[in-house]
């Protein structure tokens, strides 16, 4: 059973909606422990009694190491030290980062950790990566975030051959900066990879590829205006079905299809990312996550625990070490 350390205190609606949905999490058999201060009201989980909250405001570094007692480090020491399996935080990206590489450390032969995020296709489930790690990268940092993004798709969305591809703005190989130049050409050298050329953002949804690279820069800002979108169109959608008797009509006949359209294309759906290349399995959550994405998270920490992803992406990425400093 997969035990794991939950921030109570992380995201905007802690620590009722964080309980909540570490409640649903362990419906399910998960063994979820939360850390947060004394009083917090955890419905009879566990709590491992914390004294600090580092803030979405305060600087990741410098708040990781002047809180080692807060709920968002304290989760993560409990990985560190064997009394959990993973930690789950809608908090502050930055401090988990921090966290993860103060008390977890990288993975042997990881130049860059990075933020792996699932996204809803019309394929189905894709995942993109850098999401926010690294604002600046090199070619083989991106060669390396391919190689981890093919493990991930692997062993959690369960793709036998996942197709890479690399994100720039346009299809043809001449197409991009010179980051996405250079990055290329080491994507296509690596015969073992299934690397199939560029992808556009216009794509993603579509589903690109299984696994899509970037920067960690320019992934946030495809994976926030993939979200946004989805949020704008879905509310407008909902706005014109009930702004009209017509639109109300039209909208019984067609609410099996939306209903069934927002939950394949809710973020919620996922919960979290992870943020692979650590020794500890980390997942990030939302900052505004419901219970439901809460509990989403922490199935896909149990899944990462279960498919060992930090044991397979040791073993299988040793031989991609590099000399260049980091």
């Amino acid at each position: 059973m997969a035990r794991i350390a939950v921030d109570a205190l992380g995201g905007d609606r802690a620590p009722h909606e964080i309980v909540a949905g570490a409640l649903d999490a362990a419906a399910d058999g998960i063994e979820v422990i939360l850390f947060g201060p004394a009083g917090t009201e955890t419905r009879g989980l566990p709590l491992v009694e914390t004294t600090g909250e580092i803030e979405m405001h305060e600087k990741p570094a410098e708040a990781v190491r002047a809180k080692p007692d807060s709920s968002l480090v304290a989760a993560h020491v409990a990985v560190a030290e064997g009394r959990a399996d993973a930690v789950v935080s809608a908090g502050n990206t930055g401090a988990m980062l921090a966290a993860g590489l103060l008390h977890l450390r990288r993975v042997p032969g990881v130049l860059r950790p990075a933020i792996a995020v699932p996204i809803p296709t019309q394929r189905g489930p894709s995942v993109l990566l850098d999401s926010g790690a690294n604002a600046d990268a090199r070619a083989e940092h991106l060669l390396q975030f391919a190689y981890m993004g093919a493990i991930f798709a692997q062993e959690i969305l369960e793709i036998a051959q996942p197709e890479v591809r690399l994100l720039s703005i346009g299809e043809e190989p001449e197409k991009g900066n010179q980051l996405t130049l250079e990055a290329h050409a080491l994507l296509a050298a690596a015969s073992d990879l299934g690397f199939a050329g560029n992808a556009e953002s216009r794509d993603l949804l579509a589903g690109a590829a299984d696994v899509v690279v970037c920067d960690g820069f320019t992934g946030n800002v495809a994976l926030k205006l993939l979200e946004g979108t989805i949020k704008t169109v879905l509310e407008a959608l909902r706005e014109e079905i009930t702004s009209s008797p017509r639109g109300k009509l039209g909208g019984l006949f067609i609410r099996p299809a939306a209903r069934h359209l927002r939950q394949k294309l809710d973020p919620d759906t996922y919960g979290g990312a992870y943020l692979l290349g650590l020794r500890g399995l980390s997942v990030i959550a939302h900052g505004n996550s419901s219970a439901r994405a809460i509990s989403n998270a922490i199935h896909l920490a149990a899944r990462g625990v279960e498919h060992d992803v930090v044991g397979r992406l040791a073993a299988r990425l040793p031989e991609r070490r590099s000399s260049a400093a980091v």
